[in-house]
């Protein structure tokens, strides 16, 4: 209603058009190759940042000795913008690489924080009987703590997703070949408004899609573990 009234004049157009706009066939090359851009980014960045972030989380929880510094390193990562560490990521890693540097970096925040407190949902019994049976540390994490964690891991994995595409797409503003991201900031600086609408519909398509596809995961997990 707001858009076919123009309330807010031309910057907010009806949804009927921007769905025309983002189906129209002489259009669909354009928005699969900056589809396939930002979903091969999201893909790489993701998966580097959930590794990393589990495995930090299960170093911090194996040497407790670390804990602290790896909170304090993590947490001061995370409060630097995206936009302000992508001109360094550019420098370092490239133009091309920067939106899964970025997307990485918001993953690993998310994992780590979600797993090590995930540790801490094993049943204090079951640590207590893997104490008295002598099981070394390593042994309580791999038999223990990681299985009791899956269900709470996946839901990390679920709210990580969307934060990862975000990642990318602030990587791909500062000057990717190509991306939805690349899309949104040239129509932005054109004032071309259904093609910024329809990256930006197209965005909001693949979180969505990433954050149900994680929840039946989820759910999945939640059965088997608990």
């Amino acid at each position: 209603m707001i858009g076919q009234n123009r309330w807010l004049g031309l910057t907010w157009p009806a949804l009927s058009e921007v769905v025309a706009f983002l189906f129209t066939p002489s259009r669909q090359t354009l928005f699969l190759r900056a589809l396939t851009a930002s979903v091969g980014s999201l893909a790489i960045g993701y998966c580097l940042g959930l590794v990393t972030g589990i495995a930090a989380a299960m170093f911090a929880h194996t040497v407790s000795a670390m804990r602290s510094g790896l909170d304090t390193m993590s947490a001061f990562i995370h409060a630097i913008p995206s936009i302000a560490l992508a001109p360094l990521f550019i420098v370092f890693l490239g133009r091309e690489n920067t939106p899964a540097a970025l997307a990485a970096l918001s993953t690993f925040f998310v994992m780590y924080v979600t797993t090590t407190s995930s540790f801490a949902s094993s049943r204090p019994e079951w640590n207590d009987l893997m104490l008295v049976l002598g099981a070394s540390r390593f042994d309580r994490l791999r038999m223990l703590d990681i299985p009791a964690a899956i269900p709470i891991i996946v839901g990390g994995m679920r709210l990580a997703a969307p934060s990862s595409l975000i990642g990318v797409i602030i990587g791909e503003w500062f000057g990717a070949s190509r991306g939805v991201g690349v899309l949104i900031i040239n129509a932005m600086q054109n004032f071309q408004i259904p093609l910024l609408w329809s990256a930006v519909v197209l965005s909001v398509i693949i979180s969505l899609s990433l954050f149900a596809l994680f929840g039946m995961l989820q759910k999945y997990a939640e059965r088997r573990f608990r």
